[in-house]
């Protein structure tokens, strides 16, 4: 997709240049300054919209790191959870490494980079809107094509926004005019959700229930996404508590995904992180990426940190996935989750001094999910190599364990310079959600046995034989290795739910560790915490038991009521100055 704006908008800038140098050409636009001069078109407002996606995956601002603002939130949504230490060694990425440690701080440069990427993306989808106003050559039926995927994408980037921050302001195309950099100066003292929920059901009422260019947002799309504005209002995040009639609002629009939807789980779980299975049948909405020996300008930059040390990738440890999450994947000898208890004992994580050293491998029962998602000791890794101790940067610092998810298949590897570079789509929106997050809505609207039966689709799907990892043998030099055919990795013992729920306590615990155990690594664990209004007792519960095997986190502690949220942004308030006032506060938990 970015390989296309980027092609439009060259043939754009060409025909401008054509156009001026005619004529005009004594008549010059100040450097620095943007013009929608020539814009004001058909393919000026395609253009336009096609840079708008181009800030989807959050990354590509001008000075700015791809990983600080990057939609999959491996940093918001994984660092700062139960999922995953920040990795690598002590000294880096040091911001990142307060943000791991509760230590928010406005002028957090990670931070600051959010916030930028997803204001830019709202003033691209204002400029879409405002643009399209003034294009006379443009067809009834694609002006409003045009105007629900911009109001799509607007949606999306403020709900991300929302996400991060308690108090946000909402920028709409009434509001915004490009030429005017006062008229974004807007007030973060109203609550949003109604404004992004009315984006997303304008997209919903006008986008087709198919699109031919992927990437680009269905009615279903769209609906999903309302269902998740939804979801993140259905719980007190004071209390816990739900509220059954928003919830109630999200099962109605789940319901209709799941029954009347064209999706369909993949036959395994791992069909969902390969660069072959992307735009897969499960798949509802996806952040398209790709790759080619002439450009990366479209991979998944944003990953790039979270590679294993070793070749063929050679950088950079980040993203280490936690003691705690390795253990969640225990289950009992009936296959089942340990809901109270799998965090009692560590499953064993040393790597050893060197890739050969001696292993007693762990032969409980477990999870099958758990070797597609984290990358650990005597188990092939993604079909490159069994992994070892030189995968790990510093085991003593941030554990024995890498991430997986985003690691792109060997037949799809070294397409570009940057070994680290692929096109493994981020799935952001796929049925499995929409699976879980009904099951959710069923456990708090009194439906037990429904839930039940939901959360037991994801379990069958996980427990198919055909998706485990195979065993695999090493060879006598590093890199070689046998696979033993019809032999599975480890002890993987999952089953479905059988008795049946009439506890809605257990219900909603089981429903939840599901939902942790199908997503992990995927950058939304702390943003379910921070909904159900658990984080501060999930979060010190985790910080004090993994304090004794990661010194560093000694001294963090969460306190509720206000690291549920980020700080606004130092550079933000001090840019929304107007008439001598900023028009930007302090979240009051930070003052």
């Amino acid at each position: 997709m970015k390989n296309t704006y980027l092609k439009l908008a060259a043939a754009l800038v060409l025909g401008v240049s054509t156009t001026s140098c005619q004529e005009e050409f004594l008549e010059t636009v100040p450097q620095g300054q943007f013009s929608t001069v020539g814009l004001e078109n058909a393919q000026g407002v395609e253009g336009l919209l096609l840079g708008a996606y181009a800030m989807i995956d959050g990354y590509g601002l001008d000075g700015q790191s791809g990983w600080n603002g990057t939609i999959d939130n491996w940093v918001y949504g994984g660092v700062v959870s139960d999922d995953a230490y920040k990795g690598t060694d002590a000294g880096d990425q040091p911001e990142q490494s307060f943000l791991e440690t509760f230590d928010f701080q406005p002028t957090n440069l990670h931070i600051r980079n959010k916030w930028r990427a997803v204001y830019k993306g709202v003033a691209r989808t204002n400029d879409v809107l405002n643009t399209l106003k003034e294009a006379e050559d443009v067809s009834d039926a694609r002006r409003a094509q045009i105007v629900a995927e911009a109001r799509f994408l607007r949606g999306f980037f403020h709900m991300e926004a929302r996400k991060m921050w308690r108090n946000v302001p909402y920028i709409d195309d009434e509001t915004f005019v490009l030429s005017d950099l006062e008229s974004s100066k807007v007030p973060n003292d109203q609550e949003i959700w109604p404004d992004i929920e009315a984006d997303f059901e304008a997209a919903m009422n006008v986008l087709p229930e198919v699109q031919s260019d992927p990437g680009r947002p269905t009615k279903w799309a769209a609906q999903a996404f309302l269902a998740k504005a939804k979801m993140f209002q259905g719980w007190n995040q004071s209390t816990g508590e739900a509220n059954t009639a928003v919830l109630q609002e999200a099962k109605t629009l789940l319901e209709d995904i799941l029954m009347d939807g064209p999706f369909a789980l993949t036959p395994t779980f791992e069909e969902n992180f390969l660069v072959g299975r992307r735009n897969n049948e499960e798949s509802i909405f996806e952040i398209q990426f790709s790759i080619s020996s002439a450009t990366t300008a479209a991979a998944n930059e944003g990953t790039t940190l979270n590679y294993p040390y070793t070749d063929p990738w050679g950088c950079c440890g980040f993203y280490q996935p936690s003691q705690n999450l390795v253990n969640a994947y225990k289950t009992s000898a009936s296959g089942l989750p340990l809901l109270d208890t799998f965090n009692e004992e560590d499953v064993p994580n040393d790597q050893g001094l060197s890739w050969d050293d001696p292993f007693e491998a762990y032969e409980g029962p477990l999870d099958p999910r758990l070797d597609h998602t984290v990358g650990r000791r005597d188990i092939l890794y993604k079909g490159y190599k069994i992994h070892g101790s030189d995968f790990i940067r510093d085991q003593n610092y941030a554990g024995p364990y890498s991430p997986k998810k985003h690691v792109a298949e060997p037949e799809f590897f070294g397409i570009g310079a940057n070994p680290r570079l692929s096109a493994n789509n981020y799935r952001i929106m796929r049925l499995s959600m929409v699976i879980l997050w009904l099951a959710e809505a069923e456990v708090e609207l009194g439906n037990l046995e429904r839930a039940r039966e939901l959360v037991n689709l994801i379990r069958e799907r996980a427990a198919n034989p055909a998706g485990y990892v195979p065993r695999a043998i090493q060879g006598a030099e590093r890199n070689d290795f046998t696979i033993v055919e019809g032999e599975p990795a480890a002890n993987y013992v999952i089953s479905t739910y059988d008795a049946p729920w009439t506890d809605p306590v257990v219900a909603r615990k089981a429903v939840r560790m599901e939902t942790r155990l199908e997503f992990a690594m995927e950058g939304h664990r702390f943003f379910d915490l921070q909904r159900w209004g658990i984080a501060a007792e999930t979060m010190n519960e985790y910080l004090e038991e993994e304090a004794t095997k990661r010194t560093y986190l000694g001294n963090a502690s969460f306190e509720k009521g206000v690291h549920e949220y980020f700080p606004v942004p130092l550079e933000a308030i001090e840019r929304s100055f107007r008439d001598g006032s900023p028009t930007l506060v302090q979240d009051p938990a930070f003052d």
